[in-house]
């Protein structure tokens, strides 16, 4: 099969892709709460004659076997909305008060759905299965991932790959960089204990308010003196929380912060130098800090040879000039959970109209033709990695 045969094939679903992407962000459902669409995604499945199974309550594999053994792929799609009222005025505005597709998980959804339909078309041709991963909660943690690993129905993939859209990204571009895209994340808690006492006799206190001051800008430190600029982090104090009144010297002082990084294997060295900043500078103010460092997501790393498969059948697909390198996102996507089960690769689609906002806005929106080139990515893709 050529690349001309499945362009025609994305060409035929696109007109069912635009109509599942709207009707997935008319109805959008919370993370873990996306029973309606799955109901909506086991209906077409089953239309299709594709067989699935439901590792847990929300969320569900789809299951395409060639006529030949050989290779398991799969592709994946998160399904969960945001607790966000929409202000988009758009014949396909979300019915649900307060939630909304303000992240793309509508087109990602309906993309693989109209993947399905075409993959389901030539399974005849295919070498292998396809395993089509509908996720529930991505953006809730613990993750929707970790509940469709549960059951070990993707143990045996022999590679992952999935999409996401970008607003900030023109149209026709796509990125299939190799390396980490998007970061790992850590929750970072400081306590700091101190010595209550009169605002006007600061002698007889410990001032808790002072060394959780001084504990955030030497943790700042850490990023800009002990940190190679090459492997980077970013260590940000969002909440700081002490003192009941003006003339009260704080007993206590409690701050909470994110950490983000590329490389999985930053954490140890972060949590080590963090309490060592927290403690040592609470002492040098007399006060003590309890440090809590709570892991988050891992880091998505694109494995090397996917990335060089994927760029090849982007070429060959949408021309050298489509394919774009993009700067390393900050953001965490816990897509990172599935190279635990396989090699994976996170595609980056470009979906920006000329009003574009960013993702989480209440006017988020994207040109829906990105959901073309995602299905002509995914079964590029499937051929070429199964069947090469």
């Amino acid at each position: 099969m050529n690349d001309h045969e499945i362009k025609r094939l994305a060409e035929e679903a696109y007109n069912y892709a635009i109509e599942t992407r709207r009707w997935f962000h008319t109805h959008p459902e919370l993370s873990n709460q996306e029973h309606e669409t799955t109901s909506y995604i086991i209906d077409h499945l089953e239309q299709m004659g594709i067989p699935y199974v439901t590792p847990a309550p929300t969320g569900v594999i789809g299951v395409i076997r060639g006529s030949q053994p050989g290779k398991i792929l799969g592709i994946r799609a998160d399904i969960d909305a945001l607790p966000i009222q929409e202000l988009n005025d758009v014949p396909y505005c979300s019915q649900n008060d307060g939630v909304m597709h303000a992240c793309g998980h509508d087109a990602h959804a309906a993309g693989l759905l109209a993947t399905a339909k075409v993959l389901q078309s030539i399974r005849d041709k295919l070498c292998g299965t396809v395993k089509l991963i509908f996720q529930p909660a991505e953006e809730y943690f613990p993750s929707g991932a970790l509940a469709m690993m549960s059951a070990g129905d993707l143990d045996d993939c022999n590679a992952i790959i999935g999409v996401h859209v970008f607003s900030t990204m023109p149209v026709g571009e796509i990125c299939v960089d190799a390396g980490g895209k998007m970061a790992a994340s850590a929750s970072v808690n400081i306590r700091v204990k101190g010595k209550g006492g009169h605002g006007g006799m600061p002698h007889q206190a410990v001032d808790a308010v002072v060394a959780a001051a001084a504990i955030i800008m030497n943790l700042q430190t850490m990023v800009s003196r002990e940190l190679n600029l090459n492997n980077p982090a970013v260590v940000t104090v969002g909440t700081l929380s002490a003192g009941t009144a003006k003339n009260i010297i704080a007993q206590e002082a409690y701050m909470t912060g994110t950490l983000r990084y590329f490389d999985n294997d930053l954490i140890g060295r972060l949590e080590t130098s963090i309490r060592r900043i927290a403690e040592h500078t609470a002492e040098a103010y007399r006060a003590k800090a309890e440090v809590e460092i709570i892991p988050g997501l891992p880091a998505v790393v694109n494995d090397k040879n996917l990335s060089q498969l994927s760029e090849t059948v982007a070429k060959e697909l949408f021309g050298t000039a489509a394919i774009v390198s993009t700067e390393r996102n900050a953001g965490c996507d816990d897509f990172a959970y599935y190279s635990s089960k396989a090699p994976i690769l996170y595609a980056q689609i470009g979906a920006g109209t000329p009003e574009s906002y960013p993702h989480h806005n209440p006017r988020f929106d994207i040109d829906e033709r990105c959901m073309k080139q995602a299905v002509e990515y995914f079964a590029g893709f499937a051929l070429a990695y199964l069947n090469g």
